[in-house]
């Protein structure tokens, strides 16, 4: 997330007249395609909407974006070091296939040394990147309709039960058990702060969840026996949807979502869900004050529970909540994702945006 000048238009201006100043300086992400760019590549430009700055290739890697093979973003960082631009090479080059410390030695590596060059360049290490890369090679197969074995092969899976155990980490269950024909769709959406899951169906969205939240293969499995089963992968317009809207919060450009949701709890969670909608962008609520606005001063515990069991992160603002003497307390999606959330909100003021 881009967080110091120059603003949103000044770098859309600079990747409409492929501006060299500013190359290396940002990279952009582009919502439509999952891929970022230098903002000097010579590919046809995307729809403003479509696009969101970054300051670090980390940082796009980070929200689940892969580098363009036209402009090799990660060539201006890797360029520096022998060692990083020649496994970034390799990696670009095989984007599927499974990396180990072993390939690694017999490349003439330390794998210590990549591992610690690579964490300084990038904010991750090599085999981290290579994982990320080969899951989301296979999370897009899936998602534009691919067979399962035609995934684990995007994913540079050696065998269907290595596709199936990661997928099983990630949603809960494998590949397989996902309908052909479904009713929700799960599909990759980028964010700043690290790729996340959305389900949707042609209507609402059901869930917006980051990738490493402990509770997401849960839900998942709820969502899944919710929907009778028909739970597969692609999106919808809903997806689109989201996937724009979130693009506008974390640029600053939008406080409030509009994109319709199916709240899956007891009437009690949903009220304090709904509660947790109106309270703006830069606004701060504690559960007591949760409670007293629905009626319930004494439900403090209650309304801790249901805003732990949101399951469509950012858009109910759960992170918006805190304890009584103004600590952070829990997140599902993390105390340092909370802290940043509230760190962007602060540009927001209420009715602003």
């Amino acid at each position: 997330m881009l967080m110091i000048r120059p603003n949103f238009d000044t770098l859309y201006d600079a990747l409409l007249n492929r501006d060299p100043a500013y190359d290396g300086r940002a990279f952009v992400g582009v919502a439509s395609t999952g891929i970022f760019c230098r903002l000097t590549c010579p590919a046809r430009k995307p729809k403003r909407e479509n696009c969101t700055f970054y300051e670090t290739v980390s940082e796009c890697f980070d929200a689940g974006f892969r580098p363009c093979k036209r402009c090799k973003p990660t060539a201006p960082e890797a360029s520096a070091d022998p060692v990083i631009r020649t496994l970034v090479a390799e990696l670009e080059r095989r984007p599927g296939y499974r990396w180990g410390e072993p390939d690694l030695r017999r490349m003439g590596f330390d794998p210590s040394t990549v591992r610690r060059t690579f964490k300084r360049h990038f904010g991750m290490t090599f085999l981290e990147m290579a994982r990320q890369r080969r899951l989301q090679e296979g999370f897009s197969a899936l998602a534009e309709g691919g067979k399962v074995i035609e995934a684990q092969i995007s994913a540079g899976f050696e065998s269907p039960s290595a596709f199936r155990d990661a997928f099983a980490k990630i949603l809960g269950q494998a590949p397989g058990a996902f309908s052909s024909n479904p009713l929700l769709k799960a599909d990759w959406v980028s964010s700043p702060l690290g790729p996340m899951i959305a389900i949707a169906d042609q209507s609402q969205l059901h869930l917006l969840e980051f990738l490493d939240r402990k509770a997401l293969p849960t839900e998942v499995k709820k969502l899944q026996r919710n929907a009778s089963g028909s739970l597969g992968f692609g999106r919808t317009e809903i997806t689109d949807q989201i996937q724009e809207e979130l693009t506008g919060f974390f640029d600053g450009n939008r406080g409030a979502f509009e994109t319709p949701l199916a709240l899956h709890g007891t009437p009690f969670t949903r009220d304090v869900w709904r509660e947790l909608i109106k309270i703006p962008a830069g606004s701060i609520r504690s559960y007591s004050d949760v409670a007293k606005a629905l009626g319930r001063p004494e439900a403090v515990r209650a309304v801790a529970r249901a805003n732990g069991a949101n399951q469509i992160a950012v858009v109910i603002p759960c992170h918006r909540v805190m304890g009584a003497d103004g600590s952070l307390t829990g997140y599902g999606g993390g105390l340092w994702r909370k802290q940043k959330l509230i760190e962007l909100e602060r540009g927001y003021r209420a009715g602003a945006v």
